[in-house]
């Protein structure tokens, strides 16, 4: 019993430094507050803010609630084991394992402590230059990250797609839906780079490819971005499939053009166009509040005299498929040899390093 008592302390201890760390104390005085403020009468005669209040004590209490219970039963676990009764040392011991295998799940998911970590994630993929080659090295990712998203749970909507002239895909747009979508994605953003043997050159001869990812936190309700009418060029088209499939005889899809920024974005996953419009200009402001929170961060990084470069040609990570195989992340130095793994969704070792590097100050650009 001695031994479990000392693992549960262990486990306590680690517990205890990241709830400081994550301010678990301070967001549940938050709570008692807005509680607070929920019960004066006067709390509801703003309905937009009072309901921003209670999101805002939701999202608190989900981030707070499961650490809160950790913490009770790891406390419980070490009263039973110092009672020291025989009969408990199996399931003390079975609970144990339990415990340290949430507290390692959860030390990860503190990583993921960014105001937006946990949302859902907006996630696009861009042919580079490259011709047919780059094109089919977009569609190549697309079913990565579909696989990627099948294995981890999360639920996946193409909002958007364009195709190939002859094969592959120029443009995709999805909604990644789940716990952590936009926390652990975070990683993906960039340029990736594509080595093969070219299936499409009749010389057979070695191409290189190139895409880019882009990532924005799906967070819709929570953007509180006003956007005037008249920087906005809307337009209407019939939306489809390849080869005919789900062809709308209607012109239900819709494309925006943010005139002051040239963001352009395209919705055809709705049945009718007002939802289309409406989910177009979700994603828009998810893009102009990224935007502008990527320019923030910029000017700091220049005032700090960091040298960030976000230019095409910067590659996070390499797909080398000949003369030997290989991926390789160029910001955290990881690499695997099973590249056929790593294309049928095998990311998180990747994503999972990227993190960890990150939050270790090893001047990972995110």
């Amino acid at each position: 019993m001695d031994n479990l008592v000392s693992l549960l302390n262990d486990l306590d201890k680690q517990v205890e430094g990241l709830m400081t760390r994550l301010d678990i104390s301070g967001k549940a005085e938050r709570i008692d507050q807005i509680e607070q403020e929920a019960a004066e009468p006067t709390f509801w005669n703003n309905p937009d803010a009072a309901q921003k209040t209670m999101q805002e004590m939701s999202r608190i209490k989900a981030d707070i609630e499961p650490w809160q219970k950790l913490a009770a039963r790891i406390n419980d676990a070490r009263e039973l084991a110092q009672m020291d009764d025989p009969s408990l040392v199996e399931d003390l011991d079975e609970e144990v394992r339990s415990l340290q295998k949430m507290v390692e799940r959860m030390a990860f998911e503190a990583m993921l402590s960014g105001p937006y970590d946990r949302d859902n994630a907006i996630l696009a993929i861009h042919a580079g230059a490259g011709g047919t080659d780059s094109q089919d090295w977009a569609q190549m990712l697309e079913r990565m990250y579909l696989r990627w998203a099948e294995q981890n749970n999360y639920k996946v909507e193409i909002i958007e797609r364009s195709d190939g002239e002859e094969a592959g895909l120029k443009s995709v747009m999805m909604s990644v839906r789940g716990a952590y979508a936009y926390g652990y994605l975070l990683s993906e953003q960039g340029v990736h780079r594509l080595v093969r043997l070219s299936p499409f050159d009749a010389a057979s001869r070695r191409h290189t490819s190139f895409a880019k990812v882009e990532l924005w936190p799906d967070i819709q309700g929570q953007i509180d971005i006003e956007i005037n009418e008249k920087d906005l060029k809307i337009d209407t088209y019939r939306a489809g499939g390849a080869g005919g499939q789900h062809v709308q005889k209607n012109d239900t899809a819709v494309r925006i053009t943010h005139l002051p920024t040239g963001i352009v974005v395209q919705c055809q996953n709705q049945r009718f166009q007002t939802q289309n419009r409406e989910r177009a200009l979700q994603i828009l402001k998810a893009r102009l509040f990224e935007l502008e929170r990527t320019k923030r961060e910029a000017e700091l990084a220049v005032l700090k005299g960091e040298n960030i470069d976000a230019g095409w040609g910067n590659q996070i990570r390499s797909y080398v498929l000949h003369p030997y195989q290989m991926v390789k992340d160029h910001r955290t130095d990881y690499e695997v040899g099973n590249t056929g793994a790593v294309l049928d969704g095998r990311l998180n070792d990747f994503m999972e390093t990227y993190l960890r590097a990150k939050i270790a100050d090893k001047n990972v650009v995110s």
